[in-house]
């Protein structure tokens, strides 16, 4: 499966698995699993050009976006659950996985834009490897969670040329609650101070897509079960030239109304709050989206573009 340029470092975080925050330590070179679920082979619901990215990030042409099945997460809110969760895909090879990357260079994407890769970085980074060594140029997009851990954001280093992670929570009894992670705050810390580390702040081309740099996001959730202030001040002490993508999209369809106090779409009182919070802080790269926004995001993994 590994080509012989596969990375020793990478071997060993598959060997006794410890990818996330969940730190399973299970060998996944010999067919163990973890909380993810994840095998060995990489498991792919969707490829394609995605325009309902933020605008750097998708351009005028697209983002060539993969979505990887399974997470390390298991929000119960969480849109995109029939590959989180219910894990529908096909597995692929490295090398399918990097023809893959040079198909969507080939329909002129911006970038390569990974969704949801924790659980497959070693991996991904074979088959970019194998993808760069037939004419890659792509930079590439590591659009997570926010719960990587640490030694594997510096295994990424000068691999990954734009870091697009969440940071869903400030509290850990929340994350615990409503994502199954109940040491997010201080994993998802670590990696964005690694993150913004390594790439800095946001830098353009001559056509405003993004080539390098961290955007972070936030997804407010209603009654203030996403610590938001708490968020925007920790990011805002990174930099206040951090881009934040502040999103109001949270829908309670896929709530299932387990959770009452998120059987509500958020209201437009409570999304203000939290932009002019994040103002107030000294943040002006911001993206922001319209209240309504909760019916705009809902994806179909049953079609080729879940988005269309």
């Amino acid at each position: 499966m590994y080509s012989k340029s596969f990375d020793f470092a990478q071997d060993k975080l598959l060997e006794h698995c410890l990818l996330c925050g969940h730190r399973c330590a299970v060998n996944r070179l010999k067919g163990e699993v973890g909380i993810c679920r994840a095998g060995l082979k990489p498991k792919i619901a969707s490829n394609c050009m995605h325009r309902g990215e933020e605008p750097m990030i998708s351009g005028a042409n697209g983002s060539g976006t993969i979505f990887f099945s399974y997470c390390s997460l298991c929000c119960v809110y969480c849109q995109n659950q029939a590959i989180s969760q219910q894990a529908k895909g096909e597995e692929v090879t490295i090398d399918e996985l990097a023809g893959i990357m040079l198909k969507l260079q080939g329909q002129k994407a911006h970038n390569i834009n990974l969704v949801s890769p924790t659980h497959y970085a070693p991996q991904i980074m074979e088959a970019l490897s194998i993808a760069r060594g037939r004419g890659l140029k792509l930079p590439v997009v590591y659009n997570t969670g926010g719960y990587d851990s640490l030694e594997l954001i510096k295994m990424l280093q000068g691999k990954v040329d734009i870091y697009m992670p969440d940071f869903k929570y400030f509290e850990d009894e929340k994350a615990g609650k409503y994502s199954g992670a109940g040491n997010y705050v201080e994993v998802a810390q670590a990696g964005i101070t690694e993150m913004f580390r390594q790439v800095g702040n946001i830098k353009l081309n001559d056509d405003g897509v993004a080539v390098s740099g961290l955007l972070v996001r936030h997804l407010v959730l209603p009654n203030s079960l996403s610590d938001s202030e708490k968020v925007i001040n920790f990011l805002a002490s990174l930099s206040k030239d951090l881009w934040v993508s502040i999103m109001s999209q949270y829908n309670p369809k896929y709530n299932n109304g387990k959770h009452p106090e998120l059987a509500r779409k958020l209201n437009t009182d409570e999304y203000r709050m939290i932009v002019d919070h994040a103002q107030a802080a000294g943040l002006h790269n911001l993206y922001l989206q319209e209240i309504e926004s909760s019916d705009n995001y809902l994806p179909d993994f049953s079609r080729n573009h879940p988005f269309e």
